[in-house]
């Protein structure tokens, strides 16, 4: 079982910065992919990106966010953090975070993800 708990949501104008964290407990962390999904009000839960299990993680992304945010993961704080730069309002959405074992071909798929945090809501003014 793992628990995840996101922070760092809030309100802020087209072109600035967040930080979202997502602190998770109750198995090995390394040893498990992150993963970040975004839902936005009448829209389907779409992939924003990963972060494999692993000292060096590899990170994949979706094309609306790649070069705009990042991915980290601290396995030592079992905290995985999603920089988003350049923000724009149709980044607005609820974002959250997942666990789970998926492979290359299911990363990018919320069912490969076994646990989910409550979500943080990120809204972007223009």
């Amino acid at each position: 079982q793992v628990q995840l708990v996101e922070s760092g949501g809030g309100l802020v104008q087209a072109g600035g910065s967040l930080r979202l964290s997502c602190a998770a407990s109750g198995r090995t962390f390394s040893s498990i992919t992150m993963g970040w999904f975004r839902q936005a009000p009448g829209k389907e839960r779409e992939f924003v990106g990963a972060i494999s299990a692993g000292r060096g993680g590899i990170t994949y992304y979706a094309d609306s966010v790649k070069g705009r945010f990042a991915i980290s993961r601290d396995n030592a704080k079992n905290t995985v953090y999603l920089q988003m730069n350049s923000l724009k309002p149709e980044d607005t959405a609820v974002y959250y975070c997942a666990a789970g074992t998926p492979n290359l071909g299911t990363i990018r798929l919320s069912l490969a993800y076994e646990y989910w945090g409550q979500g943080t809501q990120v809204t972007v003014s223009s």
